[in-house]
């Protein structure tokens, strides 16, 4: 047990966001969620039809699923195993105004995987909403319903 600023104890210390400040709720300290970085990789590429790396980093953020910073390397982690899985192909593109690069696209199989991400991301907030509502109907005395509807 801990004392909170306000001199009262408190069971678990909070942690201080170093990006949002202290005061801000966000996921950054809900640890590493780096399983949602491949919905959003399969998200971009079947947006931007390919692309490689860097410039999916670039957009990365954008569309991350939690507060938390992704880092570069998680993306390429997550290229290289949803490679391995046949959910992306990649070939190298040489241009000669730069070094050879990794250029990633979409398979059929990763369309399909994508499709799944969306089911299962709408059955995951469907089941985060009902426990925020009877987290907050808890926290301000009143006593949630039962059902296990969203």
């Amino acid at each position: 047990m801990v004392e909170s600023e306000s001199g009262e104890e408190a069971w678990v210390a909070r942690r201080v966001c170093r990006r949002h400040g202290k005061e801000y709720p966000c996921t950054c300290a809900m640890g590493n969620l780096s399983r949602f970085v491949e919905p959003v990789v399969l998200l971009l590429l079947k947006q931007k039809g390919r692309s490689y790396g860097y410039d999916l980093s670039g957009d990365l953020q954008e569309h991350a699923l939690t507060d938390a910073e992704i880092e570069r390397a998680a993306l390429y982690r997550t290229l290289r195993q949803l490679e391995r899985n046949g959910k992306v192909a990649s070939a190298w593109e040489t241009d000669e105004s730069g070094p050879a690069r990794r250029v990633y696209k979409l398979t059929a199989g990763g369309e399909r995987h994508l499709e799944e991400w969306a089911t299962v991301l709408e059955h995951v907030s469907k089941s985060m909403a009902r426990f925020v509502r009877e987290a907050r109907r808890s926290l301000h005395g009143t006593e949630a319903p039962k059902s296990r509807s969203a």
